[in-house]
């Protein structure tokens, strides 16, 4: 070799010829020719992961090269060897470099290469990084040599460019592509490709290509762990591997028998780069390996103080594992970087660390420091570093899901003790985890495991249990599960008054005040808010003041007490404004923008108290905050008879509150769409909407709430002439707005006044006041199982709807001819039992459809296309 080396003419290469394709590397390949054509470039590392495929890669970059190098591409295995000082000689002998009398193989290779233009491909540099500095030495003599390095750890030398070879592209789950389109991915490919090998009827259906995706997404994208998964195939379907790889270096073990051992199972290959680890590095290393989705340096450093070490050497050894590419630090601008591990690599440090002895007291290390950041948390939600904190807890919540899900399982623990001591830490970080379950919606979550945790607390601090206790029923009380939520305050009212806790007191009087409120008690809700507000102002709780506030208000503006209700939320969203609480501040703008609304007071500011709500929502992740801003600003849309913004903004809403769980909530956003579908006059439609709202509240049993929606569904059904029925709906809606002292909100006074007095007129005095006295004794199921009269027949009956033109409908048909007729809006709502608005709403869309903006051309049109 050596003396075809010394022919310029002539392409040396030693390349092993690859027996497969390479699979999606190929903005890779371009990219590291590319770097290893500039001039300044001479030493490039290819580091990574074990079978990340650093070496395929680097093959398929030599081949790419042979023409750049007149001298040729030379492929030299370091993998069998440990001892650096052998580097330089494989490296000769690979070049076909023979001893020669008393010189060394360096002086013989500086002879033979020192003007050759040559690459040099060293393979797994890693365990024989000693040697780096000689390679450093190689270049400095040989100004025309080129090393391409692949390596699991870094050389730090100089002139070393870096370049980190990725997995393989992934899917993401969450808004997986066709079919078609999944197979494109580089991991489905080679899967793929893998899999048809090992057995060559095997295809990507619809059936089976979500699993496929998610074996590769659970891999990490890593090729090696991938041809390992794709390779049982011919025992196990794809799903069925999925459902296997909850211990995946369990299964992946059936490499090919001609690869290196270590790349022959993943435990083998996970093995190599641990053991090339010293000590400290392996104790850091399986330490990092608790840590679910990643963690921060200052994460590691509390693990090590909890565990009572000096966390003098973390910085220096998190740096030397990201260099040996166990760890990789994220890109957050600003930040500090979250260290993140490889799922496949966080199980074999898991399997190292529980063989050590040291995985109990690192899961306790681990808690402690997560117990101690959520209390940290709390204290600083209520202020202006809140959504700071908030995204903090967002970005560990796994790592907080994973001490939660640990101190439950401690309560088999043998050891009283013990098992008090993990019980207590779950309860106090499921009440520190209050707001953040709260803000960010995680509520069904918080529920359960404070449910669990609840069930075994016997020996914990009363004041434990009590916070506990109100931050369940909280989390209850938002979901609307009421029957839960009141006994859960009991509770832990009665734990607060034996502690003399006030501040407790104060929240657990204002929480029972709420379901109070919700349940139509409006003299309990009223008393037992204002015990909290006076509790809370003696001892100077401005967090508890400004939500008692606020829960006032809404009883306030639920009795039609608009101008109280206004200077409550104003008042609560001051406080919160001092505080810099931007989740109480966007809480309370909801409110007090609904309290406008309805009153039908200072409507220019209620656009700006929403748009406020939204900004402040949506900077701390409050899912509940913009749930209210989509349902309230649909019927501020609805006001100004913008019908297609009125509609997108509810079922915004709907689907928010139905994510969180809401369902208080999720009935009004559904009202909202209701209306949208009457001023439609899509009556089936909007009936269906509010049977579900009705539904809701029925279940919650909120009365008062499902009053409104009785309302609502009568005056639906006096549009379709099921006139007793609507009677009855008004009837039952009136005995429960006036058990609960709830009045017509003012804003809908006046179109429920004109459907009630339209719908007597047509029934008769007699038989509408029947009607109506029955509905008073009535149940709100009852009143929708009514159905007391069929509809009439609608006024134009044709078999098949007639076609009319400029497309109106037949309602806005039968508005024209009235129009044309020359009736008032008034008139024509009269006339139809629709109230005013509906009857502008089909004015304002018959104007638009006929391109007119005057009665006087409407009519004309109607006049000529006979319609009149």
């Amino acid at each position: 070799m050596a003396d075809r080396l010394g022919q310029l003419n002539v392409r040396f290469h030693n390349l092993p010829a690859p027996l497969t394709p390479l699979v999606g590397r190929e903005q890779e390949v371009a990219a590291v020719c590319a770097l290893l054509r500039h001039p300044e470039v001479r030493l490039l590392t290819l580091t990574g992961t074990g079978g990340v495929g650093k070496t395929r890669l680097g093959l398929e970059v030599g081949t790419n090269l042979l023409d750049d190098f007149a001298d040729g591409v030379c492929f030299v295995p370091l993998a069998p060897m440990s001892d650096a000082d052998l580097v330089i000689p494989a490296i000769a002998q690979a070049l076909g470099i023979k001893e020669a009398g008393e010189r060394t193989f360096a002086d013989l290779l500086q002879a033979q290469v020192r003007d050759k233009r040559l690459l040099l491909l060293l393979d797994n540099f890693e365990q024989v990084l000693a040697a780096a500095a000689r390679l450093s030495a190689l270049l400095a003599d040989c100004p025309q040599l080129k090393l391409l390095v692949t390596s699991r750890a870094v050389l730090h030398i100089h002139g070393e460019h870096e370049f980190p070879v990725p997995p393989l592209a992934l899917p993401d789950l969450a808004h997986l592509p066709e079919s078609e389109a999944l197979a494109a991915y580089a991991a489905v490919t080679l899967f793929l490709h893998c899999a048809q090998a090992a057995r060559p009827d095997f295809q990507a259906t619809p059936a089976n290509i979500r699993a496929i995706a998610e074996i590769c997404v659970r891999l990490d994208g890593l090729p090696l762990a991938i041809e390992l998964a794709a390779a049982r195939v011919k025992l196990l379907p794809p799903q069925a591997l999925l459902t296997r790889l909850g211990h995946r270096l369990q299964v992946l073990t059936s490499g090919a028998r001609d690869a290196p051992v270590r790349q022959q199972t993943l435990r083998s290959m996970l093995a190599w780069s641990y053991h090339l680890l010293d000590a400290q590095e392996q104790r850091l290393f399986r330490r990092l390996s608790v840590f679910v989705r990643g963690c921060t340096l200052e994460a590691v450093e509390g693990l090590y103080t909890a565990l009572g070490e000096m966390p003098a050497e973390v910085l220096d050894g998190v740096a030397s594992l990201i260099d040996k590419s166990l760890l990789r630090p994220s890109e957050q601008e600003g930040e500090e970087p979250r260290l993140l591990m490889l799922a496949t690599i966080r199980e074999y440090g898991l399997e190292v660390l529980a063989s050590s002895g040291d995985m109990e007291s690192t899961l306790r290390a681990h808690a402690h420091y997560y117990l101690r950041l959520a209390e940290d948390a709390e204290v600083e939600i209520g202020g202006p570093q809140q959504a700071a904190w908030l995204h903090r807890l967002e970005r560990d919540h796994d790592n907080l899901r994973a001490v939660l899900q640990w101190s439950l399982e401690q309560t088999g623990n043998k050891e009283a003790i013990e098992r008090e001591r993990s019980m207590e830490t779950a309860l106090r970080l499921g009440g520190a985890l209050r707001s953040f379950w709260v803000v960010h919606g995680h509520l069904s979550e918080g529920r359960s495991f404070l449910e669990r945790a609840l069930a075994a607390h016997e020996g914990i601090e009363s004041s434990v249990q009590a916070k506990a206790l109100i931050v369940a029923g909280h989390l209850a009380l938002i979901q609307s599960d009421y029957d839960r939520a009141e006994p859960l305050f009991q509770q832990s009212l009665a734990l607060y008054r034996q502690l003399e806790d006030q501040p407790g007191i104060a929240f657990a009087l204002s929480l029972l005040g709420s379901v109070a409120w919700t349940k139509g008690q409006m003299p309990a809700a009223r008393a037992l808010t204002e015990e909290a507000l006076v509790i809370a102002r003696q001892v100077d709780d401005m967090e508890r003041i400004a939500n008692t506030l606020f829960i006032l208000g809404l009883v306030s503006s639920s009795q039609g007490e608009y101008a109280r209700a206004r200077a409550l939320f104003e008042e609560s969203v001051a406080i919160h404004r001092v505080s810099e609480n931007k989740r109480g501040i966007a809480h309370a703008l909801s409110q007090l923008a609904q309290v406008l609304l309805v009153s039908q007071g200072d409507q220019a500011r209620v656009s700006l108290l929403l748009e406020e709500c939204l900004a402040l929502s949506q900077e701390v992740g409050f899912k509940e905050g913009m749930a209210a801003y989509y349902c309230v600003s649909g019927q501020l849309a609805l006001s100004q008879g913008d019908l297609v913004t009125a509609r997108s903004l509810a079922e915004k809403g709907v689907a928010l509150y139905r994510e969180i769980g809401h369902r208080h909530g999720t009935a009004n956003a559904l009202g909202v769409l209701g209306k949208v579908c009457v001023l439609e006059a899509d009556y089936a439609t909007a009936q269906a909407f509010y049977e579900q709202s009705l539904a809701i509240s029925c279940e919650l049993s909120e009365p008062w709430v499902a009053a409104v929606f009785l309302v609502a569904l009568g005056e639906v059904v006096a549009a379709q002439r099921q006139l007793v029925w609507a009677a009855q709906l008004w009837g039952a809606a009136e005995a429960m707005r006036d058990a609960a002292g709830v009045p017509i909100p003012l804003a809908q006074r006046a179109d429920y006044e004109r459907s009630v007095s339209a719908a007597r007129v047509h029934v008769g005095e007699r038989a509408f006041a029947a009607s109506w006295a029955q509905g008073r004794s009535m149940t709100p199921e009852q009143a929708l199982a009514a159905k007391g009269q069929k509809p009439a027949p609608p006024p134009i009956t044709t078999t098949t709807p007639p076609a009319y033109p400029a497309g109106l409908t037949a309602r806005e048909v039968e508005v024209l001819r009235l129009l044309a007729g020359g009736l008032t809006d008034l008139q024509i709502a009269e006339k139809l039992i629709l109230s005013p608005r509906t009857v502008h709403a089909h004015i304002s869309s018959i104007y638009s459809k006929l391109g007119v903006t005057s009665r006087s051309a409407a009519t004309r049109y109607a006049i000529e296309h006979h319609l009149a």
